[in-house]
């Protein structure tokens, strides 16, 4: 499932593409994803300009000329691909995960513009497209979300106050959208490897000063993820022939039984599984 810092280069790629562009023509080839497309969306998006493409968490925001708002989700397995017309892209997607080049099947939403179209792919349909007419039912979508990790309101003040009371584990909350929203599995791993934390250490247990790590290094990680260009676990380009290369970053992610990055560390990563979830550490200097 994409995270943050994918979304965020999905993000960038489409507002360089598609920023100030008409809307010529929309296909929809498969309408029931998460949320059925509505069917006066065809009609509703055509010819509308594209004002900019923004992001809150993990949710693509596409303002329209109209002033209402294309929101789209792209769920666990959701990819946005943009095609040249005439011209064979050998990379066609927009960031670093799942296909680089545009799948034959699932290909469900088709926006065309002048020279290029924009197609949404999804194999398990989890992502969704809804209209959203308001600034009000726009800011209230997320009202059940927790601030980002960039937010000045994911501060110390929160965050421990948060945990007062609160036995489940550190890793549980970081992924947990109703306390800060956008980070997922790969970064929270990440993050509690750099803030030298426990991922399994009860949430009430922790310091300010490990609260504070914690808030400073999810910043950190993420915008260092996004300057990389995101997490490319299987190694290909995008769209614009950049690669994703956060994953040669990675501390702990995926490095099972290899030994510790840390020069001090000669212990080897574990890896636990929790809520269905890979959790990778090092018990030497993660307490």
């Amino acid at each position: 499932m994409p995270e943050l810092p994918e979304v965020e280069i999905v993000r960038q790629s489409l507002d360089k593409k598609i920023k100030q562009k008409k809307v010529k023509k929309v296909i929809i080839r498969n309408k029931n994803l998460r949320l059925k497309i509505p069917f006066y969306f065809k009609n509703y998006i055509k010819n509308q300009k594209i004002i900019k493409v923004g992001r809150f968490s993990k949710y693509l925001i596409i303002y329209l000329s109209d002033g209402t708002y294309c929101l789209i989700h792209l769920g666990m397995s959701g990819t946005i691909h943009i095609v040249n017309n005439n011209l064979s892209n050998k990379f066609t997607n927009t960031s670093f995960y799942n296909s680089p080049s545009l799948p034959k099947k699932h290909n469900h939403v088709e926006l065309l513009f002048d020279k290029f179209k924009v197609i949404y792919n999804d194999p398990r349909r989890f992502g969704f497209f809804q209209i959203i007419k308001t600034p009000l039912e726009l800011k209230k979508k997320f009202d059940h979300l927790g601030p980002e990790p960039f937010d000045l309101k994911y501060n110390l003040d929160y965050v421990y106050n948060y945990f007062k009371g609160k036995k489940k584990d550190i890793k549980s909350f970081l992924l947990d959208q109703k306390f800060v929203s956008g980070i997922g599995n790969i970064y929270a791993n990440e993050i509690l490897f750099l803030s030298k934390i426990y991922p399994f250490k009860k949430a009430n247990t922790l310091t300010k000063k490990e609260c504070q790590k914690i808030i400073l290094n999810s910043k950190k990680i993420l915008l260092k993820a996004i300057s990389y260009g995101g997490s490319s676990i299987r190694d290909f380009k995008n769209s614009y022939g950049l690669t994703g290369k956060f994953q040669n970053e990675f501390k702990v992610y995926q490095r099972e039984s290899k030994r510790c990055k840390n020069l001090r560390c000669i212990n080897l990563i574990k890896k636990k599984i929790i809520s269905n979830r890979s959790t990778y550490f090092c018990e030497f200097c993660q307490k």
